[in-house]
């Protein structure tokens, strides 16, 4: 050897296998990491998720999982690498070699390995979501809406992680040059993290600390919002969740340290449990990493069966095929227009009704938000004129229900879903009702409530009143209904298409708005602020994209659009193209979150291999057949994969049907929402039956590296 460089190449070729476990680590975090922030600060799916939504939150929180879950993981491989670095480090120690030469050879190695990986990883990671994006498009849905364009400044997020892994990277270079005497770093590589005694109550401890902390986590920000009028700053609600990850921490401990079995049958697996317990620590952060990561991985999964499952059934269930409203200003496509049309596509009108309907002024209660060094607060103000609200008489009602409704005068009904929920959005709980042309009031009382997903959220006064009430208003304050059924309407697509673009192209530019618009709360605002935030002119201004005629396919306009028809053929048909950004963004986080755990799992099963090879040698030695070498392995494996995928899965679903039985008004489960946690419990079964899979391929390739 020429130099003590030659000496560390000669040295380090025994070592390839770490550099290149570090590599592929290193390469995978920041490839996985790219690839999520590159779709999640994407226009195209920024355009959809609009600013401080629940879609673009959860977006948002399963990205920070995903970060905390991938930077924890290459933390880990890099004290792997360093521990297998020992043996080599002792021998140079040992020739004599000092810190300064040290130094320069081990961080000529790391940055070597770091650069390359990270350099490849954030290259790579755009290529690899667009690849993806464009595979959704071949198999699922392809449209105008789902062409993807890139945002550069995703890069930075990318540049920032990358970073942080060098820079760790670095720092545990440093510290592992620390040691104080050679022996220090050759024993490096013996060293085992054996978990102190953990009490038998850890267990139960710990899944109470985790239904506490999921209970108090979703809960807290209804509370601060409702209870404290108070709008804590975002991220501060989080902590909550503490409980939670304490919980799981000691779930975990239980499980790797005690297990959860009683009497004889705890021994039955003594040597996989000691050694388990030897790599203690280093077990636990991996499995909290994986059930996090699952956790995450499953709650973007469930995204696109509670939607489909739900839609679906709503769709299935709706009283008529067809139903439209629009402004009574209006030249929207009449009686005899349909039928004409129906006719040249080949289709039966088998039954027609319309019925006027009034946008009317309401009373409530309004939120005026204060500004304060704490964050914002807010108290609510009494409004004889909170917003506005279409009503129907209880005539129009009966012609559009079928129904033999009789109120009584001075009485008001809500109408709610089918399921008599509100979903948070809709309340009956009005008292005074205002013609806001002619000044006319009309004191009302709630009565009980009716049922009807095609007229949610409108209300139905007594004929008299109605008829007093809506006196003088002009046509822009009132607007009519129209429900008409057909033969066959799985068979009227084109039909419903033609209709469709007919109602768009003549309806003028005054009603081109969000179904939010309220012209009660506009006029108000415009006193008030001089603006009203869903203006066309105010859209982008407050982070919305316009409604826009010419994109009338896009899920913007489908979904937000004020006089949006109701057609079952329709919206059945094209539910996939209209919601497809919101269900390809989910998907793919999920794809990239299962990645991250298949990774992890993989490399803590190789780790198995690794620490665990003396001691399989001597179990041979001492007549250990391969068979109960295999068992024991098998042992070892399956709890790095079944523990965190049995609780990261059981929690995951638990929060989430927590989360829907408090979602509605009143509060409990709607027949849709059961049937959409059924097919959530699809997704669960394909999803472990993935991790199974590659839990047997990890299995074998152990097994090849242990000659067992």
């Amino acid at each position: 050897m020429r130099s003590w460089r030659d000496l560390d190449r000669t040295l380090g070729r025994q070592g390839r296998k770490n550099d290149l476990l570090l590599l592929l680590c290193c390469f995978g975090s920041v490839l996985l990491i790219t690839a999520y922030v590159t779709i999640m600060r994407s226009p195209t799916v920024l355009t959809v998720l609009p600013e401080g939504g629940d879609s673009r939150k959860q977006v948002m929180m399963i990205f920070i999982l995903a970060v905390i879950g991938c930077g924890a993981f290459t933390t880990y491989a890099s004290g792997l690498y360093f521990r297998a670095k020992s043996r080599q480090t002792g021998i140079l120690m040992a020739l004599g070699a000092s810190r300064f030469q040290l130094r320069r050879m081990l961080y000529r190695d790391v940055g070597r390995i770091t650069l390359i990986a990270c350099a490849a990883g954030a290259l790579l990671g755009t290529p690899l979501a667009w690849g993806l994006w464009q595979l959704f498009r071949l198999l699922v849905v392809d449209s105008e809406q789902m062409r993807l364009t890139l945002d550069p400044q995703a890069y930075l997020f990318a540049l920032a992680f990358s970073l942080f892994v060098i820079v760790m990277v670095f720092l545990m270079a440093r510290r592992f040059l620390r040691r104080a005497n050679i022996i220090d770093i050759v024993n490096e590589a013996r060293r085992s993290e054996p978990i102190r005694e953990v009490k038998g109550w850890y267990g139960w401890a710990g899944l109470l600390l985790m239904a506490v902390g999921g209970f108090l986590g979703y809960m807290a920000p209804g509370f601060f919002v409702t209870q404290l009028h108070w709008y804590p700053p975002e991220g501060l609600t989080a902590i909550f969740y503490a409980p939670l990850f304490v919980g799981l921490y000691m779930v975990l401990l239980h499980t790797v340290v005690n297990g959860w079995r009683r009497g004889r049958s705890r021994y039955h697996n003594l040597i996989p449990n000691s050694m388990m317990k030897f790599q203690g620590r280093q077990t636990v952060r991996n499995m909290l990493v994986i059930t996090v990561l699952l956790a995450g991985a499953y709650f973007a999964s469930f995204y696109a069966p509670m939607l489909g499952t739900g839609n679906a059934l709503s769709m299935e269930e709706r009283p008529v095929d067809y139903a439209y409203h629009y402004r009574a200003d209006q030249d929207i496509p009449q009686e005899g227009e349909v039928r004409a049309l129906a006719e040249d596509c080949g289709v039966t009108i088998t039954s027609w009704a319309e019925a006027p309907m009034a946008r009317l002024a309401v009373d409530g209660m309004e939120h005026v938000e204060t500004e304060g060094t704490l964050g914002t607060t807010w108290e609510a103000v009494y409004q004889e004129r909170q917003r506005s609200e279409l009503f129907l008489s209880e005539s129009a009602w009966n012609t559009l229900a079928g129904d033999h409704l009789d109120l009584a005068p001075g009485t008001v009904s809500g109408i709610f879903d089918r399921n008599g929920n509100g979903n948070g959005v809709f309340t009956d709980q009005i008292t005074l009702v205002t013609n806001v042309v002619t000044g006319e009031t009309l004191s009302v009382t709630p009565a009980e409530g009716q049922k009807h997903d095609m007229l949610f959220g409108r209300f139905i006064l007594d004929d008299g009143d109605y008829a007093a009430i809506t006196q003088g208003l002009p046509e822009i304050w009132r607007e009519e209904m129209i429900f008409f059924n057909v033969e066959n309407c799985e068979d009227t697509y084109y039909f419903a298409k033609a209709l469709f673009h007919e109602i768009v192209d003549r309806s003028g530019e005054e009603v081109e708005v969000y179904d939010a618009w309220d012209p009660v709360v506009r006029q108000r605002d415009l006193e008030e602020e001089g603006y009203y935030f869903l203006d066309p002119d105010q859209l982008e201004r407050f982070g919305f994209t316009t409604i826009d005629y010419d994109q009338r396919d896009s899920s913007e306009f489908r979904n937000y659009w004020a006089y949006m028809p109701q057609f079952r053929v329709l919206d059945q048909n094209d539910f996939i193209r209209t919601m497809a950004v919101f269900l390809m963004l989910f998907l793919f986080i999920a794809i990239i979150c299962f990645a991250a755990v298949l990774v992890i799992a993989y490399t803590r099963s190789l780790t198995v291999a690794l620490t665990g090879r003396q001691m399989y040698e001597d179990l041979g030695r001492l007549g250990a057949s391969k068979r109960y070498l295999r068992k024991t392995v098998r042992s070892q494996i399956r709890r790095v994969f079944f523990t965190p995928s049995l609780v990261g899965t059981a929690a995951i679903y638990a929060l989430y049907a927590m989360i829907m039985y408090f979602n509605g008004d009143p509060l409990g489960w709607t027949p849709d929402e059961f049937a959409g946690m059924g097919a959530c419990l699809l997704v669960v079964a394909a999803g472990s039956g993935v991790l199974y899979g590659f839990y047997r391929f990890t299995r074998r390739k152990v097994y090849a590296m242990l000659g067992i």
